[in-house]
């Protein structure tokens, strides 16, 4: 006997018949993206907390985008965040000439303060 589809059904997901058993007709995502470390951190955050948010976005496509989108975002919020602190403080571009080491230990304190707040407000939620 042929193989059949049911195209309609209360989910909207199309099956197709075979043998005795019908198949869920499923395409996932084929856009590969390269990822950082926030949307690496992202995705494991999903995996081991927020289990059926992962499966929903990745059974309907759409955890790539998300990934991407919270990667990007994640570089420009600690791009914002940092160039904040520097104007706080005071720090500026003739420093990092005048006082290196200070300049350095000042920029890498605010990346890992930018880091922080970055990965409590999009990473880890």
């Amino acid at each position: 006997m042929g193989d059949k589809e049911i195209k309609e059904n209360k989910y909207g997901i199309e099956y197709t018949k075979v043998g005795d058993y019908y198949m869920p007709n499923l395409v996932f995502e084929k856009e590969k993206i390269n990822l950082n470390k926030y949307g690496r951190a992202r995705l494991n955050f999903l995996k081991q907390n927020r289990k059926a948010e992962y499966t929903i976005m990745f059974v309907n496509g759409t955890l790539n985008k998300h990934l991407k989108e919270i990667q990007e975002t994640a570089g420009e919020r600690i791009d914002i965040i940092i160039e904040q602190l520097k104007e706080r403080n005071n720090l500026t571009e003739e420093m990092k000439n005048t006082d290196q080491l200070y300049w350095v230990s000042m920029m890498n304190n605010f990346k890992n303060v930018a880091e922080e707040i970055v990965y409590k407000e999009l990473i880890y939620v």
